[in-house]
């Protein structure tokens, strides 16, 4: 249901998580990449959705999946968003999933570590993020190299904490890292 109150709460929650995402965007030198983040959540092909569905404790697309089975608005989202690993899916070609361009690969860390902080609150702590993609990474599609990279950055914020990870430097040292694996491999095909 459509109420008031929801679409003030969403757009808070998306306000939030927007604002949190560009100031580590900022941290980790992709600023204008934390300005662009996340635009089309305010367009009504995801917005309406996110109304319907919030709930203040997790995503709308969460919860839009367990009553259809799928989410419009998360279709609508990854298909526009260059910082989400399924914009890369191409499953008629044998590298169905590239390594992704440095700049959406660090957007796309600072946006999962701004959902945790947004959707946790208080509850939040530097290994969440690690527990939560641990929970996942294996039923995902990701390309393999990307998996590493990623699973390193959060066992380093959950060790050091967002401060010491988060910064240009050593983000894109890391993305080199793995890169590196991934043109090799390319290189060995």
């Amino acid at each position: 249901m459509l109420t008031i109150t929801k679409v003030f709460k969403h757009f808070g929650t998306i306000t939030k998580h927007k604002w949190l995402v560009f100031k580590l965007a900022v941290k980790a030198g992709i600023p204008l990449r934390g300005l662009l983040h996340d635009l089309s959540k305010y367009s009504p092909a995801e917005f309406i959705e996110g109304v319907k569905y919030y709930n203040g404790k997790r995503s709308p697309n969460a919860c839009a999946k367990e009553d259809y089975g799928y989410s419009k608005a998360w279709i609508h989202h990854f298909g526009r968003n260059k910082h989400h690993h399924q914009y890369w899916h191409d499953y008629d070609t044998p590298n169905q999933t590239p390594m992704m361009p440095y700049k959406y690969v660090v957007e796309m860390i600072c946006d999962d570590l701004s959902a945790g902080i947004t959707y946790m609150g208080k509850d939040w702590y530097p290994g969440y993020q690690l527990k939560y993609w641990e929970n996942r990474k294996d039923r995902l599609k990701v390309n393999e190299n990307l998996k590493d990279l990623l699973t390193e950055v959060l066992t380093d914020v959950e060790k050091n904490g967002i401060d010491k990870v988060i910064n240009k430097k050593k983000l894109k040292r890391l993305y080199a890292k793995y890169n590196a694996k991934e043109l090799a491999k390319n290189k060995n095909r």
